[in-house]
């Protein structure tokens, strides 16, 4: 997989190709892009106070190679509330899907993965609000890397062409903005242009600096010495990456943020099959220990949280096919999650030296992760004191189950788990206690039929994660709650072909992320759903031809008002894009 670029906006400009005489001249094929469905950021119709191009790179052989390096100062005499990143990749030839990312300060700031592009040129463009690092990037003489791991031969062609810039925005129309060309700002109207100075108005109001939503005002990465890129590469269940760290004694607030994401052996992990089922067939395959992940987060020996990732299809998977232009969810722009863990201050605010240590439950080489310590520090000279309330191990309940006759079976896996956190903190904002609650169930089940041809996987998640935070006398002071679903079902049948080595196969995919969240401040709601359905034909894992019919159902809501996108694309090419900013109670 390949690594995108950061706030970028890139000009592709189409040449001719010259013959014996300009009677002959043909104009090259137009790139194709492929695209994310999500919503724009609601910030970027207005022209950016200032934009910083920062790296323009080709990555070709770059496989065992160091990360990309560049200096990052920010930018002079520019006011900004809020910052975006904008990375646009073109290929020009045949590849693999890749994987790469973004560090600024040893800190990762963006993961992506690069779709399977195919003879001709092709394009994309990441768009990322990034205001959370704002500490970061507001800081000078820092290193960006970017790394994008590729292989150029006689196969695999392409080489990868990115361009990386920040964005800064303001709502103060009276700043002197350093503006990108004409040519490529997104075209506005009076009216767009006011709803989009009050949406950065009502978002600035949220990052008020006693907010809990507010920016981290320190950021520290958790995340290797760098190499080949600083995610820690984890190869097995017993492999953990620690990191030795000294929390600043003025820290009020705590919330590790995790980058994620699966490889080789477990990059499909959710339709893996138990150890039992591959050794009574005698298979070869290395995908196995079942179908559960769980990638967690110690401090010391005590396990502080954890989650499940969301099941991002990277390009290669299941049938390429589905995703071309039309890339699956998250693929682009890959998911972080955050833990917050203020209540474990009290085991830290010593100014002892802390171990931080991330691992994966019954990993298969490999899982890529880093994370990001976001702390928020209390300025005013009061000594922050920190203390334990409610610590208990968190209650976890696994039931698996097991039936199979040689090629045929069944599987089975039940994962409930419960963990509650509480812990006070005194500072100047006063003597707070954070709770945390978190209840999610896990469920996958996998199913053989037909001599192993037939495969059937199902896979629910379901997460609810409550923090409230009081004082002293009881009284609320911020309260939120978010609930997640990842449901999906893949189901996909080989038939054997007439020579060795070549077979097709038939799949249907369905694969959603929806989450509502809920606080003091704001709600939203948002499901992101895809469909697909295809046949592709194989010689020796190499795709030589097929079909494929891709839909999706993209809708969110929030006090930012609403976005809905549908989209249907086939063999290639979008059929159907229908967008609207209406509610549903607007219709």
């Amino acid at each position: 997989m390949h690594l995108p670029r950061l706030l970028i906006i890139v000009s592709l400009t189409l040449t001719l190709s010259s013959a014996t005489s300009p009677a002959h001249r043909r104009r090259r094929p137009t790139p194709k892009q492929y695209v994310e469905i999500k919503r724009p950021l609601p910030f970027t119709s207005l022209t950016p106070s200032c934009t910083l191009p920062v790296l323009s790179h080709d990555f070709g052989n770059t496989i065992g190679l160091p990360s990309t390096y560049t200096h990052y100062n920010p930018p002079i005499n520019c006011t900004w509330s809020r910052a975006a990143i904008n990375l646009s990749v073109a290929a020009n030839g045949t590849q693999k899907n890749r994987i790469a990312a973004v560090w600024l300060g040893a800190v990762e700031i963006l993961r992506t993965s690069t779709p399977e592009p195919s003879t001709g040129d092709s394009f994309w463009i990441i768009e990322k609000d990034v205001t959370k690092y704002s500490s970061l990037l507001r800081q000078p003489n820092l290193t960006l890397a970017i790394t994008l791991p590729n292989t150029v031969n006689g196969i695999f062609t392409g080489f990868y062409q990115l361009n990386l810039t920040f964005l800064y925005y303001s709502n103060d129309t009276s700043t002197n903005a350093v503006s990108l060309p004409l040519s490529l700002l997104p075209k506005t109207d009076e009216s767009t242009m006011e709803k989009s100075e009050e949406i950065i108005r009502i978002l600035d109001e949220n990052y008020s600096p006693n907010a809990y939503d507010s920016p981290a005002d320190l950021i520290i990465p958790i995340s290797a010495i760098g190499g080949e890129g600083f995610w820690f590469i984890i190869e097995n269940g017993s492999d953990v990456k620690q990191k030795e760290l000294q929390i600043p004694l003025n820290t009020y607030r705590a919330v590790i943020e995790l980058y994620i994401s699966f490889h080789a052996n477990d990059e499909f992990w959710y339709s893996n099959p138990p150890d039992s089922y591959i050794e009574q067939n005698n298979l070869t395959t290395g995908r196995g220990n079942g179908a559960y992940r769980e990638v967690w987060v110690k401090i010391d020996n005590s396990t502080v949280g954890s989650v499940i990732p969301f099941p991002v299809i990277f390009g290669g998977g299941i049938n390429p096919l589905y995703w071309n232009p039309v890339v699956s969810i998250g693929a682009f722009d890959l998911p972080s999650y955050d833990i917050e863990l203020t209540p474990f201050l009290g085991m830290i605010l010593d100014g002892k030296v802390h171990f931080f240590g991330l691992g994966v439950t019954d990993a298969l080489s490999f899982w890529l992760v880093d994370a990001n310590l976001h702390l928020w520090l209390d300025d005013n000279g009061v000594v922050v004191k920190a203390g334990t309330v409610v610590s208990t191990a968190p209650s976890v309940s696994i039931k698996r189950k097991s039936k199979f006759n040689k090629l045929n079976g069944k599987f089975k896996i039940k994962v409930k788990r419960k963990s509650e956190f509480s812990g006070w903190v005194s500072s100047s904002l006063g003597n707070l206690t954070t709770s945390v609650s978190e209840k999610w169930k896990f469920k996958n089940e996998i199913q053989y039929k037909k001599k192993g041809t037939y495969k059937d996987v199902e896979q629910k998640v379901t997460v609810k994660t409550e923090v409230e935070v009081e004082s002293c006398d009881g009284s609320d002071v911020y309260s939120t709650t978010v609930r997640r679903k990842y449901p999906l079902e893949i189901k996909t049948s080989n038939v054997t072909g007439s020579e060795v080595g070549k077979y097709s196969i038939l799949s249907d995919l369905e694969t959603s992320m929806e989450e509502k969240r809920s606080s003091d401040s704001f709600t939203s709601s948002l499901v992101n759903t895809q469909k697909a359905n295809g046949t592709m034909h194989v010689d020796y894992r190499v795709v030589l031809s097929g079909a494929a019919n891709t839909s999706q159902s993209y809708s969110v809501s929030d006090e930012f008002g609403c976005y809905s996108r549908q989209v249907s694309a086939a063999d290639g090419y979008i059929s159907n894009d229908t967008r609207s900013v209406l509610c549903a109670s607007s219709l």
